[in-house]
């Protein structure tokens, strides 16, 4: 729609108004352009009106504004975003500028989009309206974040954020982090780093998270959570030895060991000195317990899922016995199994697609780094000790989680002074069963810790 507003004083047509000198609809739209494209830019183009564009532009207020962008369907946002991707499309760059300026600082705060959103917009663009189009929306929107990073407004540091220098070789795709390995010595530990998208947004500063994962999974596990956690936080996420792109050295393995490794991989990821709050799920929980008690100094809160400080009676034989099933038949013997730990029924008759997705990761792993920290599981033993771990501590139950039932998660919570227990409705594998739980409740959780902690 054009930039060119109705004038106030528009004579309504026939039959349109409730009262004489109140046309509803255009009421209806002018407040919805209002919205969008903030009062300052509606009335400084109100005063370019004329006799010969006030009827054209009263009808596209009624019929734009009000008929179109007044429909419950879409959220303003959603219909910004199409007007972006479609003007770019047919090269509309007028059109275009007008809202895309708009949509970064004018109308209503939560209209706007943030420049993470019109830069995915944009790519989005470029694979299905061509690049061409694409590079010009790209250049007008940067001239534009340039010129908002230079006002004084909330936002200038996020418009400064996404103009800084940035080599093009240096850019990671936002999903997955940027990929790393250790060094030496010690077997070679495989990760990913997410850096904040929106680090100049108000409030505490970002902090600096680790994903540990479970036991026969990998980083992906973690893809969803450090997407959403990476959009003001640094996240770290690794795959443990014998798992994923790590090393698999000759097992067997020792929780203490794989709590080194975690260390060495925030030495090699994170400035020196840099606390974190280690988040870890399963065997990821028991590495967390073992690196807060070993190394307390790099740990300033703990989120423990679905995990355990002790082995329930008898389990050291199930463990004996899933290690000879390995040795005997490949990690297909015991994948099914598995799952029905992993999942509540419920799920795995809902999402069959990823369960057999994840039932892939599984037995594509390294048989003898599974069985490596199958036997680092086998001696857990951290119960009489945890009391001594005194960071935050959030602890996240499966209430249909068999493989370490709730009652393991509250004894951890109740043996860690000021530590807060979580019940999800889940099996294991919580994090994927409901993602978007997990992620409020580590969320909620963040937003509790004091600054620097």
């Amino acid at each position: 729609m054009t930039g060119m507003e109705p004038h106030d004083a528009s004579p309504p047509p026939t039959g349109a108004t409730t009262r004489p000198g109140f046309d509803t609809d255009l009421e209806r739209g002018m407040r919805n352009r209002r919205r969008i494209l903030g009062d300052a830019w509606v009335d400084r183009s109100i005063g370019n009106a004329s006799a010969f564009t006030a009827d054209f532009q009263a009808f596209i207020t009624r019929y734009a504004w009000h008929e179109v962008w007044g429909r419950p369907g879409l959220d303003a946002k959603t219909r910004r975003l199409l007007v972006l991707v479609i003007t770019t499309a047919l090269g509309r760059w007028e059109e275009f500028e007008l809202h895309c300026r708009a949509a970064l600082a004018g109308g209503e705060p939560d209209t706007r989009l943030s420049p993470e959103e019109l830069r995915e917009a944009l790519i989005q663009t470029a694979i299905y309206a061509g690049v061409p189009a694409a590079n010009t929306a790209h250049a007008i929107t940067a001239r534009l974040l340039r010129e908002l990073a230079a006002g004084d407004t909330p936002q200038a540091a996020d418009f400064a954020a996404a103009v800084a220098p940035k080599s093009a070789t240096a850019a990671t795709h936002p999903g997955i982090g940027r990929p790393g390995r250790t060094a030496g010595p010690g077997p070679t530990i495989a990760y990913s780093l997410f850096e904040p998208r929106r680090p100049g947004n108000a409030g505490p500063a970002p902090r600096h998270i680790v994903l540990s994962h479970a036991l026969g999974a990998d980083r992906m596990m973690w893809d969803e959570l450090a997407v959403a956690l990476s959009e003001r936080h640094h996240v770290l996420v690794y795959d443990h030895r014998g798992h994923g792109d790590s090393a698999a050295p000759t097992g067997p393995y020792t929780l203490e060991a794989l709590a080194d490794d975690a260390a060495r991989v925030i030495d090699a990821a994170l400035p020196a000195g840099t606390p974190v709050v280690f988040v870890g799920l399963s065997l990821g929980g028991m590495v967390a317990q073992t690196l807060a008690l070993r190394q307390p100094h790099r740990v300033e809160a703990l989120v423990l899922a679905n995990t355990s400080a002790r082995l329930p009676e008898g389990a050291g034989a199930v463990w004996a016995q899933r290690i000879a099933s390995v040795e005997a038949g490949g990690l297909e013997a015991i994948a099914d199994a598995t799952l029905q730990r992993w999942f509540t029924p419920t799920f795995r008759a809902a999402q069959p697609a990823t369960v057999a997705r994840i039932r892939r990761r599984l037995v594509s792993q390294d048989a003898q780094g599974y069985i490596g920290c199958c036997h680092a599981v086998a001696g857990l033993d951290l119960e009489a000790g945890i009391g001594a771990i005194r960071c935050p501590t959030l602890v996240l139950a499966g209430s249909e989680d068999s493989g370490t039932p709730p009652a393991l998660s509250e004894a951890i919570a109740a043996a860690i002074t000021g530590a807060t227990c979580r019940r999800l409705p889940t099996a294991h594998l919580s994090v994927i069963e409901q993602p978007d739980a997990f992620a409020k409740a580590v969320q909620d959780f963040l937003a509790t810790l004091p600054p620097g902690s």
